[in-house]
């Protein structure tokens, strides 16, 4: 019988409306012969809530106690969903991560999955019951309740297609799918009806929303087809799957914006072997996340080196840099918070020469400076002035005819 994971996600069970809705669908999934295997968020806002009671009654959070804080909000939703699919005369059975078998490291708030034992889940499966299972959570080796951090219940539903050995793995959500842009900047974005794995890992990566970058790696690594979908309409969506046919291969598919980011510049380094090295171990022996740097020509044997980082922790990197200067005898550190990235996404982009010359002209014709530069082979990101990031994802859509 086809098998089939379904991740409905907060906005999708939000209320009491909602979670029926829900229900159906799956009880209709199930009468047209498919086993399924649910997993669910926290209903609407659930985890906010309880991030900032965390926050109202002490200052101190240990990582142990808000992951057993936090899970709360999906074990409410999958006790309701279950409610509501035996309203429906379907028989359905809830499972937190640790009953799923979901194990993971012990890392508290952001934890790795480390395997997934899926035989009480299969047993239920066989006997009939859908299993509705709270995403974003597993159990460590020493027993702790652990989350997987942003987009955990993603996670946990292309894990558990993959350790279930499931045809696809549907992610249900409040857009209709993966755009060429975010709707809400260009409002002619078209809905793509396939991306392949490492574009959409590229989209993830430079600010798409629609699925966490974990999720999209553990589809890729385990080759599980994914469908984005929307509980409100239940139209198809877009499928995510090893490659795009060669035919329906855009030279873009996609111009995203990131504004989550910092840049830090370190001025009058000295040019020599291993002071980038050391300052870069320092930063990631500080957990800093280093995304696009830039190292300018020497002068008078002295250059600077930019580099951008989350803005939750410009502080660790601004302070690891501070740290450094005496040693390397730099001659300060700079920061700026008012920037922006914007990125092209296409698997077209290898084979057409042109792309590059493309986007710098439509940026320029617009007066958009740009700071820094990083490519892949599908992807080339610009750091912009943040207050410019909308036009330019807007000049770009139109400059590589993606506009609907």
């Amino acid at each position: 019988m086809p098998f089939v994971v379904q991740k409905y996600g907060g906005t999708s069970v939000a209320d009491s409306e909602r979670i029926r809705a829900v229900a159906d669908h799956i009880a209709r999934t199930r009468r047209s012969g498919d086993d399924v295997v649910v997993v669910v968020s926290a209903m609407g806002k659930t985890t906010d809530d309880l991030i900032r009671l965390a926050r109202d009654v002490s200052r101190v959070q240990p990582g142990r106690e808000l992951d057993m804080l936090l899970t709360a909000g999906e074990r409410i939703s999958m006790a309701l969903v279950c409610m509501a699919l035996a309203e429906l005369g379907v028989a359905a059975a809830s499972f937190t991560g640790s009953q799923a078998g979901i194990i993971t490291d012990g890392t508290h708030t952001n934890a790795k999955i480390l395997e997934v034992r899926g035989d009480r889940l299969r047993d239920a499966v066989a006997r009939g019951v859908v299993p509705v299972v709270a995403g974003f959570q597993g159990v460590s080796e020493a027993h702790d309740v652990t989350t997987l951090g942003r987009g955990g219940s993603d996670t946990t539903a292309v894990a558990l297609a993959a350790a279930l050995g499931a045809e696809t793995c549907e992610i249900y959500t409040d857009v209709t799918g993966v755009f060429s842009a975010d709707p809400r900047i260009v409002s002619t974005a078209r809905r793509l009806r396939q991306v392949s794995f490492e574009e959409m890992l590229e989209v993830a990566a430079t600010g798409g929303r629609v699925l966490a970058l974990r999720s999209v790696e553990f589809a890729r690594n385990h080759h599980v087809p994914l469908h984005v979908r929307s509980s409100f309409t239940w139209e198809p969506g877009t499928w995510v799957t090893e490659e795009v046919p060669v035919m329906e291969q855009a030279i873009v598919s996609a111009v995203t914006s990131d504004a989550s980011e910092a840049k830090c510049t370190i001025t009058g380094v000295p040019d020599r072997p291993g002071v980038a090295a050391a300052l870069f171990r320092a930063l990631a022996d500080a957990q800093v996340n280093v995304d696009m740097i830039v190292q300018n020509t020497s002068l008078e044997g002295t250059t600077d080196i930019s580099f951008t980082v989350p803005r939750t922790e410009l502080a660790a990197a601004t302070a690891v840099a501070e740290s450094l200067t005496p040693t390397i005898g730099s001659a300060a550190v700079f920061v700026d918070e008012d920037v922006a990235q914007v990125s092209l996404v296409g698997a077209g982009m290898k084979t057409n020469p042109g792309v590059t010359a493309t986007m710098f002209e439509a940026l320029a014709r617009e007066q958009i400076n740009i700071q820094m530069i990083s490519t892949s082979p599908i992807r080339i990101s610009c750091m912009v002035a943040a207050g410019s990031a909308d036009q330019a994802v807007r000049v770009l859509h139109t400059a590589f005819g993606l506009d609907g």
